[in-house]
C-alpha cells in the first residue's frame, strides 16, 4: 500500500494497481503530486493513464462521456473530476479506477466507507435491468475488497460455471464435407467438381449434433475477452477451468449475427444468466463504455438512474396487490400552444392505489444537509413538483421528494412544503429519506401524518 496525504493507492498481489474515488472526487497525475495543495484530495494515477483519461474528456461526445468526467485546473494543476457516474474505469496501463457512490464517504474510515459504498452499489444493481443476475450474497465480495471490474467478471464466471455443472446444450449444425461414405444430402455440383476422378468419395451436406451453436460461441468469445482484463488469481484460475469445457467451441465470427440467432427454448433456462452477462461484456461493458484508440473498456452507471430504479423496484414489490406503480409517467404536459401540448411532465414514480388518491414521487440522488438553507432542497425541484402536483393530482394531494438516507438524514422532515392554503384540499410536498439496507429491509421512511402512511402500513 502506498499512502500520501491526498490519496491511497492499493497495490495488491496478482492485481494491477487500482485506486478508489467517490462521486465528484478528483483524479490527478502522480507526477503533479508535489504541486497539489493540501486541501485538494485526489486519486493519483500514472502519467500515461492520466493522458488517456484527459484525451477521453477532450474528445467525448457532449451526450456521452462528458457527463462522466470533466477536465479542470486548480492551483496550476490539471485535474479530472468524476461526476455523478459510478462503476469502474479500466485504463490501457492496466489501472482500475473504481468510482463509488458518495453515500458511504462519511464513514469512520476510508476502508469502511469504500466497503459500505461498494456493497450499496452492488445491492442497487441487482434491481437494474441486465444486472439483476448479480449474486445477492455480498459477504464474500465485501471480505475480498475486490475492484468492481473483478466483481463483474467473477459474477460472469460463476454464472458460466453453474451452467457447465448443469450441462451445456448441443444442437444440430449443418455441415458440408467430402466423405468416403454417403450420408445426408449429396451435393451434385460439388460432387462433379471435386470427385470426377475420386469415384469413392461423396460430397455431402449433413447435420451433426455439436456444441458449436450461437449461445456457446458467444460465451466462449466472452470468456476469451475477459481473460485479457482480469488480474485476480481466483478469477484467472476459474477462467482456465471454464475454457476446457469450451475447447470444442469456436469463438463467434459475428457477435451480432449470433445474438440474433439465439434460440432460448424451455430447455435453455440455465443460459439466461450467462448470456445476459455475455451481451454486456461483448458490447464493451454497457450501459456506458469508454472506447478510445486503445479500446480500453469501462463500466459506468448514472447514479440518479440506479437510485430511481432501485427505489421503484423495492416499492413495487411492497405495493403489490394494493397499488400500481408507474415509472416515468408521461401522460401530462405543462402547457398547450396552438392546440398542441408542449413540455411533457415525467415524474419518476406515480402510485395509483386501488382505492384511489394518486401519489407522485420523485427521486433525487443528493445527500441532504439539514443545516443548509431550506435543507438544501433545490428551488427548481420545488417548481417541478408544483407542476406535477397540478397536472397529475389536480392541485391537491401529496407529493414526495425521496433522497438517500444517511447519518445526517434518517427521518422525514416533520413538516410539509405547502403550495397553497386550502386546508384539507392543500397540495403538500414531503421530504423523505429512503433507507437502503443490505439485509433486504430497504424502505421509504415516512411519518404518521403522511398521506402515504396508511398505504405503507397496510403492507406490514
Amino acid at each position: 500500500m502506498i499512502v500520501t496525504n491526498k490519496t491511497t493507492i492499493m497495490l495488491r498481489p496478482g492485481l494491477s494497481m487500482h485506486s478508489t474515488v467517490f462521486e465528484y472526487g478528483y483524479i490527478a497525475c502522480k507526477d503533479d503530486a508535489p504541486q497539489l495543495e493540501s486541501q485538494i484530495r485526489a486519486v493519483l494515477i500514472s502519467a500515461r493513464a492520466f493522458r488517456y483519461l484527459k484525451g477521453v474528456c477532450l474528445s467525448a461526445e457532449p451526450s456521452n462521456l462528458s457527463r462522466c468526467l470533466s477536465l479542470s485546473k486548480r492551483y496550476g494543476v490539471e485535474l479530472i473530476q468524476v461526476k455523478n457516474y459510478v462503476g469502474v474505469v479500466f485504463t490501457p496501463t492496466g489501472e482500475h479506477i473504481e468510482i463509488l457512490p458518495k453515500i458511504g464517504r462519511k464513514a469512520a474510515n476510508q476502508e469502511e466507507a469504500e466497503a459500505r459504498s461498494r456493497d450499496t452499489l452492488l445491492l442497487m444493481l441487482q434491481h437494474l435491468g441486465s444486472f439483476r443476475h448479480i449474486s445477492a450474497n455480498q459477504a464474500s465480495v465485501a471480505n475480498k475488497r475486490m475492484p468492481l471490474l473483478e466483481v463483474f467478471i467473477q459474477q460472469f464466471l460463476q454464472s458460466v460455471n453453474r451452467l457447465i455443472k448443469r450441462g451445456l446444450k448441443s444442437d444440430y449444425l449443418s455441415q458440408q464435407d467430402n466423405l468416403s461414405v454417403q450420408k445426408g444430402k449429396l451435393l451434385v455440383a460439388q460432387q462433379l467438381r471435386h470427385n470426377i476422378v475420386n469415384k469413392h468419395k461423396f460430397y455431402v451436406e449433413f447435420d451433426k449434433y455439436m456444441l458449436n451453436r450461437p449461445a456457446n460461441r458467444l460465451i466462449a468469445t466472452a470468456l476469451q475477452k475477459v481473460g485479457s482484463y482480469t488480474k485476480l488469481p481466483s478469477n484467472q484460475k476459474l477462467l482456465r477451468e471454464l475454457k476446457f469445457a469450451f475447447v470444442d467451441v469456436p469463438t463467434s465470427k459475428s457477435v451480432s449475427h449470433d445474438i440474433a440467432a439465439l434460440k432460448l427454448d424451455r430447455g435453455m433456462h440455465d443460459y439466461h444468466g450467462p448470456l445476459e452477462w455475455v451481451k454486456l461484456i461483448l458490447a464493451g461493458f454497457s450501459p456506458l463504455s469508454m472506447k478510445g484508440d486503445t479500446n480500453s473498456l469501462s463500466l459506468l452507471f448514472p447514479m440518479e438512474s440506479v437510485f430511481e430504479s432501485y427505489v421503484a423496484s423495492v416499492l413495487r414489490s411492497q405495493l403489490e396487490g394494493r397499488a400500481a406503480l408507474q415509472t416515468q409517467a408521461q401522460s401530462k404536459y405543462l402547457v398547450r400552444h396552438e392546440k398542441q401540448r408542449k413540455f411533457q411532465l415525467k415524474p419518476d414514480l406515480l402510485i395509483k392505489p386501488n382505492l384511489g388518491g394518486d401519489i407522485v414521487l420523485d427521486t433525487k440522488w443528493k445527500l441532504l444537509d439539514l443545516n443548509e438553507h431550506n435543507y438544501g432542497v433545490s428551488q427548481s425541484d420545488l417548481y417541478q413538483m408544483f407542476a406535477y402536483g397540478h397536472k397529475y393530482l389536480g392541485g391537491k394531494g401529496d407529493l414526495y421528494l425521496i433522497y438517500p438516507s444517511h447519518d445526517g438524514f434518517k427521518s422525514a422532515l416533520p413538516s410539509a412544503f405547502e403550495f397553497n392554503d386550502l386546508g384539507s384540499e392543500s397540495l403538500r410536498l414531503w421530504i423523505v429519506p429512503f433507507a437502503t439496507a443490505l439485509d433486504g429491509t430497504s424502505r421509504l421512511v415516512v411519518n404518521q401524518q403522511h398521506g402515504i402512511n396508511r398505504l405503507m402500513n397496510s403492507l406490514s
